[in-house]
């Protein structure tokens, strides 16, 4: 739809000007601020963490938190590339890139899918489930990729920059959609490098890092060691960082707290978020981003973050029932993304608890085999989660039984990934075929295997008991 078309008391405010914005990083630490014309990822003076702050947000709230609803429905209407996935909502994520450098392959505005009447008996509540599998690399990490990416497009208008690497540790989500939206720049400027860590990244995941033509470089032990690696190098040499430790990334997952609020008509009373920690990037993003809309007028109420660790790596728990903080070592993880002991993000997550969410956040732990089993039952169920989707649920469920989530309350899990990314988990359960480490018994009800037979319907029709037509 064209902007003419659309009613006269919004249509002008549907196109957002880029040049009205000041934005600079922010150290949470120290509160310095340092110029958005480099990539930093702490802060030169103290060295904590840094965020991206918007120095005219309060400009924003001139828009009353009705109108802006308005803006964003519209806009949802508009037939314009540069507004179209996690860019929507330009003014939150980065209002300083035109409309022209933003990236866009497809990413975001993922369904909300509501489990069933069986699925959420078992879960102790009813719920729903947001697919981020759906999205172009088949993860929640396209939403910062395309955060990031928009911005080094930028960059590279802006400043005339003829040689850039980006670079990441992964656990393979964050490499595929690296790989992916670093290879849709100009390949001769851009390179694209990512370190796994050897042997603890599925098949399909390795597939996509290498199809986009990334140099991929895997290493010895676990996603820590590789984050060690990708930190000193960004200290040390002109590369671009782009795991969550990067700012710029923290922008575009935003967008997931905003989604959630649209589709639920900007009704967030009662509600409750759960995510699985991992490195702690989506659930600072999850918060901030909840926290614009509430400062906009957008949302009334802020959720309930219920975060859900496996015991096999569980830092943020352990600190909420202790408060104290201490980084683990993990052991093996189903949950692969989450399986991280030091996640880089935490600082942020307990400074926006300490300052917002003292109440409004929870963190639970659940087992390996819970994990798996949650996956395997909300499958047969009619949804796609993947192993990080089954941690959420089971920690749902872990959340129901302790008090912590009640009865008709509005919740929202969130299933990070896709599930085919994790089916040799699958098929390890389903064969009993588990490393030692994993703690995971299969249980024969959720075992299943194809069936070989005779190519003959009255076999097959024997076999499955069923009776003939009458007449």
């Amino acid at each position: 739809m064209k902007q003419a078309d659309l009613p006269p008391d919004i249509r002008d405010l549907l196109i957002p000007s880029h040049t009205d914005a000041r934005m600079v990083y922010e150290c949470i630490g120290c509160e310095a601020h340092y110029p958005l014309d480099r990539f930093l990822y702490t802060c030169p003076g103290c060295g904590g963490l840094l965020r991206i702050c918007d120095l005219t947000f309060d400009a924003l709230l001139e828009i009353p938190g009705h109108l802006w609803r308005r803006i964003f429905d519209y806009r949802k209407l508009l037939n314009c590339e540069g507004l179209k996935g996690i860019f929507l909502f330009h003014e939150l994520i980065f209002p300083i890139i035109p409309l022209d450098a933003v990236i866009n392959l497809g990413e975001g505005h993922t369904p909300l899918v509501r489990a069933n009447r069986e699925l959420s008996r078992w879960a102790g509540t009813e719920f729903s489930i947001k697919y981020d599998g759906l999205n172009p690399s088949a993860s929640f990490k396209d939403r910062g990729m395309a955060s990031a990416i928009s911005f080094i497009n930028y960059m590279i208008k802006a400043t005339g920059i003829k040689e850039l690497l980006g670079i990441c540790a992964s656990t393979g989500d964050t490499s595929a959609a690296a790989a992916l939206y670093l290879s849709y720049l100009p390949h001769d400027v851009v390179r694209s490098v990512v370190l796994l860590p050897q042997g603890k990244v599925t098949p399909a995941q390795l597939s996509q890092p290498l199809g986009s033509g990334a140099v991929v470089i895997e290493v010895p032990g676990v996603f820590d060691d590789c984050m060690r690696i990708v930190e000193q190098l960004a200290e040390e040499y002109e590369v671009c960082l782009l795991n969550s430790k990067n700012p710029i990334r923290i922008q575009g997952q935003k967008s997931y707290s905003y989604e959630v609020a649209q589709q639920l008509d900007y009704q967030t009373q009662d509600l409750v978020i759960v995510v699985p920690i991992g490195n702690a990037g989506n659930v600072t993003a999850v918060m901030e981003g909840f926290l614009d809309l509430y400062r906009l007028g957008i949302i009334e109420e802020l959720p309930l973050i219920l975060g859900v660790q496996s015991d096999h790596a569980n830092p943020v728990v352990l600190w909420c029932q202790s408060g104290e903080y201490r980084p683990i070592e993990v052991r093996p993880s189903v949950a692969q993304a989450a399986m991280i002991g030091n996640p880089v993000s935490f600082p942020k997550v307990s400074r926006l608890v300490e300052e917002h969410f003292k109440d409004r956040f929870a963190a639970v732990q659940v087992t390996e085999q819970e994990i798996i089993e949650a996956m395997l039952i909300a499958n047969r169920h009619g949804h796609v989660v993947c192993t990080q989707g089954g941690e959420s649920i089971v920690g749902l469920k872990k959340g129901a039984e302790l008090g912590l989530v009640r009865a008709g309350q509005q919740v929202v899990v969130d299933s990070t990934s896709h599930q085919l990314k994790f089916a040799g988990f699958q098929q390890m359960y389903f064969e009993d075929s588990f490393p030692e480490g994993y703690d995971i018994k299969p249980r024969e009800e959720l075992k299943n295997r194809p069936i070989a037979m005779e190519a003959s319907a009255k076999a097959i029709a024997r076999h499955l008991g069923l009776k003939k037509k009458k007449g």
